[in-house]
Order: C-alpha cells, then sequence, then structure tokens
C-alpha cells in the first residue's frame, strides 16, 4: 500500500493517518486486495496514477473510483455533461493552463464560480483561480481524464451538441417520471448537475435559449423523433434533434418543472417556473398542447434584463418621440398602440409606464398575462375562467382611484366602451389593439359599436409598430436594391444609390441580421383629426389628412430607417407588407355568383 502515491488522501485531522483511496475501495467491497496489488504493478509500468490505472484494468467503473475519491476528501464529485460548463469561463483561464492545473471552470451563479477540479482539497490552487477569476470558488472533484476530454472540446468552440444527444440511452427516461417536485418555485440549474442526461438535454436547451437571447423555445414531435427550435429575433431557427424515442421523457421533465400534470396529455395545458441561469432569474411560460404525433410544448422566456424600458433607446424617431412624450403628459385620454402579435407593443406600454410612473401617480395594468414585473406599478393579472375579464377588472379599477390605467388588449365591445368611457373621465388610458396601422384602430372600434363622437373626445393618439431585424455588424456591406425594390419602397429617384445589408456569417446564423429595433407611426390627433373621427370618416380620408399635415406612414418611417442603414429595404418591405391593406373594403358576399352569372344578369 505504501506505493499508493496517487491515491487522494482525507484532509480529517481527527483520523490516525491519511485514508488512501485503494483502502476504501477495498473497504466499500469494490476491489479485492489481489486487484490492487497487480494494479500497483501496472502502475511502475505505465506510470498512470493509480485511480486511471485501476479504471482502464476494467477493475472498477470510473463513477466507482470518481465516489470513492470523493468520499476520501470529503468533496462534491461531479461527472461533467454538456450543459454544465460555459464556454466563456474558458477564458478567465486558458485552456492550457486549465490542463496543466487539472481544473475546468463551470458556469458563475450569483458571484460563485463551480470549477471542477483533480485536486480540490489544494487550498493554494483554489486561493490562486479566485485571484484570477475576481469571484468565490466552489470547487468540486472530477477525473482528470474527463476534465481534459472537455476542455479539449469546449476550448475548439464547435461543441456538436447533436453529437452528444446520439450518445443518451432510453434507459435514462424513466428517471424524470419518478423525480420529487421542489416546492420552491425557483429552480437553480446548478443543482441540477447529477440529474439524468435527460434532465441536462432540458438544461442544454435552457441554457442556450437565455445566452442566445430567444424569446421562444418550441418542442415539437417529429416522425423521426424531436424537433427544438428557437425564436430569436422574430424568425425560428433549429437548435438540436434528440434521437427517436425521447420526446415524453423531454415533455415530461418540462412539465415537472413547470407544475403540470405529466399524467394528462390529451388537453392543452399552462404552467410556469422561474429559473436561475446565467446568474439571473428568468421566467419561463410553459404552454402545452396534444398533435398528432405527441405533445407540443411552447417556452416563452422572459429575461427582464432584456426588457428595455428606455423609449429613447426602441427606434423612435427624435421628431416621434417628442410628440409621443407630449400626448404622454395630457391628464386624461386614451393613447393606443396597434401592431400584430410579438410587433412590441407590451414593451412600448412598459416603456410609457415607465415615463409615467412617480410616487404622486397611481398606475394600474390589466394583463394576460403580466409578462413582467414593474415597480411602482400595480399590475392585475386576468382569469377568464373564474368571470375575471377584462372590462369586469376595468370596472373594479375605476373604484381604486387610478391616475393611468393600462389595458394589455382590447378585444370586445365591453372592454372598448369602458375604457373610452374611463378616458373621458379624467384618466389616462393606454391599450393594445389588433390593426395594420394607426388609422386602422378608429375604424375597428367603430366597428366595434364605440360611439365616433365619444371616440373623437376620448383618444389623444395612436401608434402603430412593426420590429424590423438591423443589419449584422459583423458582416455589414454595401449593396444596390433592385429596381422593384426601389419602386415598393417609393425610391425611384434613388436608383443607383448604395444601400446596406448583412452579408451572412456565423455570428449571425448567415441570416446577414442581428437584433431588432422598432418601426413606429405615430397618429397624433389634431382638431382636424377629431373632427374627421366625429364625422366617422373612412381610413382613406384619415390616411389623407395625415399626409396633409406631414405625419408619415409605418412603411415611410420604415424606409427612413433603411436610408440611415440601421436595416435594410427588404427587411422594413417585409414587415410593412400589410400596411396598405384596405381594411374598409366590402366583404365579399357569402354565395358567390356561378361563372358567367354576373354577365348574363347585365345582358338581361
Amino acid at each position: 500500500m505504501t506505493r499508493v502515491n496517487d491515491a487522494i488522501q482525507t484532509l480529517e485531522p481527527s483520523a490516525k493517518r491519511p485514508r488512501l483511496v485503494g483502502e476504501v475501495l477495498i473497504s466499500e467491497g469494490h476491489i479485492t486486495e489481489e486487484q490492487l496489488e497487480d494494479a500497483l504493478v501496472q502502475q511502475r509500468a505505465s506510470g498512470k496514477k493509480l485511480g486511471q490505472q485501476l479504471v482502464d484494468s476494467g477493475a472498477v467503473s470510473s463513477t466507482i473510483l470518481l465516489q470513492s475519491l470523493a468520499r476520501c476528501l470529503g468533496v462534491r464529485p461531479i461527472r461533467l455533461r454538456h450543459g454544465l460548463i460555459d464556454p466563456a469561463l474558458l477564458k478567465v483561464i486558458e485552456p492550457d493552463e486549465c490542463e496543466r492545473l487539472g481544473v475546468l471552470p463551470m458556469f458563475n451563479i450569483r458571484g460563485v464560480m463551480t470549477v471542477a477540479m483533480t485536486e480540490p482539497q489544494n487550498l493554494p490552487l483554489v486561493d490562486q483561480i479566485a485571484a484570477r477569476a475576481g469571484c468565490e470558488i466552489n470547487p468540486v472533484l472530477a477525473l482528470e481524464e474527463n476534465i481534459n476530454e472537455y476542455i479539449r472540446k469546449y476550448s475548439a468552440g464547435n461543441v456538436d451538441i447533436n453529437e452528444f444527444l446520439t450518445t443518451l440511452s432510453e434507459s435514462d427516461v424513466e428517471v424524470v417520471e419518478r423525480e420529487a417536485v421542489d416546492e420552491d418555485p425557483t429552480t437553480d440549474l446548478s443543482q441540477m448537475v447529477e440529474g439524468s442526461p435527460i434532465i441536462n438535454l432540458v438544461n442544454v436547451a435552457l441554457l442556450s435559449a437565455v445566452k442566445d437571447g430567444a424569446s421562444d423555445i418550441h418542442i415539437e414531435p417529429d416522425k423521426t423523433g424531436t424537433r427544438i427550435r428557437y425564436r430569436i429575433d422574430g424568425s425560428l431557427r433549429e437548435l438540436m434533434r434528440p434521437p427517436h424515442g425521447m420526446h415524453a421523457a423531454i415533455v415530461s421533465r418540462i412539465k415537472i418543472i413547470g407544475k403540470m400534470d405529466i399524467s394528462e396529455k390529451r388537453l392543452p395545458q399552462e404552467g410556469r417556473v422561474r429559473i436561475v441561469a446565467e446568474g439571473r432569474e428568468i421566467d419561463l411560460r410553459v404552454s402545452s398542447i396534444p398533435t398528432l404525433l405527441g405533445e407540443k410544448l411552447v417556452i416563452r422566456v422572459l429575461d427582464k434584463s432584456n426588457l428595455n424600458v428606455r423609449m429613447e433607446e426602441l427606434g423612435f424617431r427624435p421628431e416621434i418621440l417628442e410628440r409621443f412624450k407630449r400626448v404622454l403628459k395630457l391628464s386624461h385620454g386614451m393613447l393606443l398602440v396597434t401592431g400584430p402579435t410579438g410587433s412590441g407593443k407590451t414593451t412600448t406600454l412598459y416603456s410609457a409606464l415607465d415615463l409615467m410612473s412617480s410616487p404622486e401617480t397611481n398606475i394600474v395594468t390589466v394583463e394576460d398575462p403580466v409578462e413582467y414585473q414593474l415597480d411602482m406599478v400595480n399590475q392585475i393579472q386576468v382569469h377568464e375562467s373564474i368571470g375575471l375579464s377584462f372590462a369586469r377588472t376595468l370596472r373594479s379599477i375605476l373604484r381604486q382611484d387610478p391616475d393611468v390605467i393600462m389595458i394589455g388588449e382590447i378585444r370586445d365591445q365591453e372592454t372598448a366602451t369602458v375604457a373610452v368611457q374611463a378616458s373621458l373621465t379624467g384618466h389616462s388610458m393606454l391599450a393594445t389593439l389588433h390593426t395594420n396601422d394607426a388609422p386602422g384602430a378608429i375604424t375597428r372600434l367603430v366597428d366595434m359599436g364605440v360611439e365616433s363622437y365619444l371616440l373623437s373626445s376620448a383618444l389623444n393618439g395612436v401608434v402603430a409598430q412593426r420590429l424590423a431585424r438591423t443589419i449584422c455588424p459583423s458582416c455589414a456591406t454595401s449593396y444596390y436594391p433592385s429596381e422593384q425594390v426601389l419602386e415598393d419602397a417609393g425610391l425611384q429617384h434613388m436608383s443607383g444609390r448604395p444601400f446596406r445589408k448583412g452579408a451572412g456569417c456565423a455570428t449571425c446564423h448567415h441570416s446577414g441580421l442581428k437584433g431588432r429595433l422598432g418601426i413606429y407611426e405615430f397618429m397624433e390627433v389634431t382638431p382636424e383629426l377629431r373632427k374627421l373621427i366625429y364625422l366617422n370618416a373612412s381610413k382613406h380620408e384619415l390616411r389623407a389628412m395625415l399626409a396633409k399635415q406631414g405625419q408619415l406612414s409605418l412603411r415611410e418611417e420604415g424606409v427612413k430607417i433603411a436610408i440611415d442603414h440601421k436595416t435594410s429595404l427588404e427587411e422594413v418591405l417585409r414587415v410593412t407588407k400589410n400596411d396598405d391593406v384596405d381594411e374598409d373594403e366590402e366583404p365579399l358576399p357569402e354565395i358567390m355568383p356561378e361563372p358567367g352569372q354576373e354577365q348574363g344578369k347585365e345582358a338581361a
């Protein structure tokens, strides 16, 4: 036993002498004395550490060795896997230095960096790493071979997640179904390190979504397995394809952390969970729905650090921003924000509330759901299933002495009528509406049953918006748009002038676009417009008055941004393609005439 030089020794001062790993393995019945002696003989010839020699000879598994070493040292063991390691931390300690010291930084949670080490009992080394990282170190034990394997993988910068997924076996699936659920609504990803491969697979998906700034994660059943996609900057991109047979286990794992019923697969469900990733708390909203091939999940990632409530940074041009702030300062009246789903309407409203909030102002919101919690704002979430609708909540709010009311969405006549009446009785009302452009909001409310004379008195302004992807700074280049693009943008006179777009690179996933900014059309209700609204004018007449007053349309605002080289003309045309749809057109008859019927009628 005296030649077991590489066995890690215990740090307990009460022990008569340090215990050797060989003794621990024998006492626990993992190896015999003869196997240990044979390993010592082979070690002299190979020069390997004793533990590695025992693993190579098949006497013990690497897992048994790791656990025995951990018991010798009284430290926590770790088996490195994908999803547990942040590649960015290799910048703290260079890969060559990591291999020389036998360490690998894993993740940093709230200023404490967890580091896998072959010698976690080496306090001077721990202090050295802490000085380099500038934070507290949590050392855990890992085998040298395991550490070196992941140093090589992550230093190369091309970790193949799909290759990792193919190594998972379906025998690991059952662990998820039996897992106990903690009552704590906050789940720390660092506490999942000893879970099954399915848990680590879900960790990979969640951590990658947070790092890439994804707004949604789509987990979809496929004939060949599972497809996991992210929505980044408004576009879906495929992340990974786990092997066939794991879809049910992935769904079950997410349902468990989302406090959903894993036994119910026939009905849609909703859940939520708060996780800790990248050192910050992030809310996840989980939605499941049954499909022909199995359940589909969509996870909405609500990262408050990505919420930009500074209006100056949203993309408003200075002239529009000045007019918008002027309307917000009015003591009463209605301000509407319109646009399709995912166009950033909620962010615009939150930015407006941020400007209006003060200790002297009582702000109340009605939302479905409440996406982000705001300071100094009373936020209410509607529950249609128990009768807490927008309209009912709004009536109750009026008895709460509000100064500013924000409605997440005007969906029906009752909500629209109550909102207009509230704005006429001394309240400042903010709300969203689904229309293509600003003038369309007026015709939509009139169609809902709001009297035009009430609307003309209540409405102060309408913002119509879209989100356009910005040019990737890493691959931005000059180009000349086609004549058709210039014609659609109304820029025929700028033929031959260079514009900017992204050529495509690894940074932007070869799309040429990275990040988004808002395109805003702001219709300030002037006395002339109030008169037209009172007379129930058509959308065309409202648009003509806006043009006469110099207020630009949504597409014209977007073209200005493209001229400033913030996005491409093609992107502007894409996001504003429905801007000129005529909402005042007469609907088609329910029964179309037979071919030739109209012609025959005319002939008669």
